[in-house]
């Protein structure tokens, strides 16, 4: 009796989804900061060799670094009093800050392993009443970056892409169909656009408890948000079809974890 090429098609396709679920889903780890398990598949130092190797053209790709040593000191003593005076002090990594000389991308991101960026669209953009910038206000920049770091979000992101696009490859093996195949792509990318709103909120409630720890007013986390809502023209995209979530969501969010860990913490 002759077997129809579909049977075969799909339990190849059965077997690179089983096979992917158990690498993605039994790679996990409990986080020595936050204690949450987290799926990811490399290691703390694979992190931060990544981060270093991706440094220098991450920074070229925003005008190299900014030339002006005094507010590169400046930044590295916010963040370094950020790690030191909070619980990132406990995790592995060794943070690195950098100002990068982009005076029009209002920006700041981290890399997996530490390396993290700062604009100085962005820097400047974080002004006391007197003109200023604002210590507090850098600090809930970095501390939110730095939680991106500590959380390792780019590490579970990269190990949910893999898993995606393992996927949508089984679904063009199952049923040979194209349409299909771009069909489970655009779900994928959905699901990981619901994670990375996940991830900013996350980071945006650990970075108000560094910041407090730290002795900085966490509430310049809020007028931070203002500032991201004006650069943006005082419009955003819609949320669900955004890897960020409105200034606004974020804005209540960020005074719910105020109140939380004020009370948690004592203060």
């Amino acid at each position: 009796m002759r077997r129809k090429r579909g049977g075969g098609s799909l339990i190849i396709a059965l077997a690179i989804v089983a096979f992917a679920a158990m690498r993605f889903f039994g790679s996990t780890s409990v986080n020595p900061v936050t204690g949450k398990t987290e799926r990811v598949s490399m290691s703390a130092e694979q992190e931060i060799a990544l981060g270093l190797q991706s440094r220098d053209q991450m920074a070229q790709q925003f005008g190299g670094l900014y030339p002006d040593r005094e507010t590169q000191l400046y930044i590295d003593q916010i963040g370094e009093r950020l790690v030191r005076m909070s619980d990132a002090a406990r995790s592995p990594y060794p943070f690195d800050f950098h100002v990068l000389n982009d005076p029009k991308t209002v920006n700041a991101f981290a890399l997996p392993g530490g390396q993290i960026f700062i604009t100085t669209a962005l820097l400047t953009r974080l002004r006391e009443a007197n003109g200023s910038i604002s210590e507090d206000q850098v600090a809930g920049v970095l501390g939110h970056e730095i939680a991106h770091v500590i959380e390792r979000h780019g590490a579970e992101r990269m190990a949910e892409q893999e898993f995606f696009q393992t996927l949508t490859g089984a679904a063009g093996v199952a049923t040979g169909n194209a349409s299909s195949q771009q069909m489970a792509q655009m779900v994928a990318n959905f699901v990981s656009m619901s994670y990375g709103r996940k991830d900013e909120l996350e980071s945006d409630d650990w970075g108000v408890k560094y910041m407090i720890q730290a002795g900085y007013d966490p509430s310049q986390m809020v007028k931070v948000m203002q500032v991201l809502k004006e650069a943006s023209g005082g419009t955003s995209q819609p949320e669900f079809s955004s890897t960020h979530p409105s200034p606004e969501n974020r804005i209540e969010q960020i005074n719910f974890s105020i109140q939380k860990w004020n009370s948690e913490l004592g203060r």
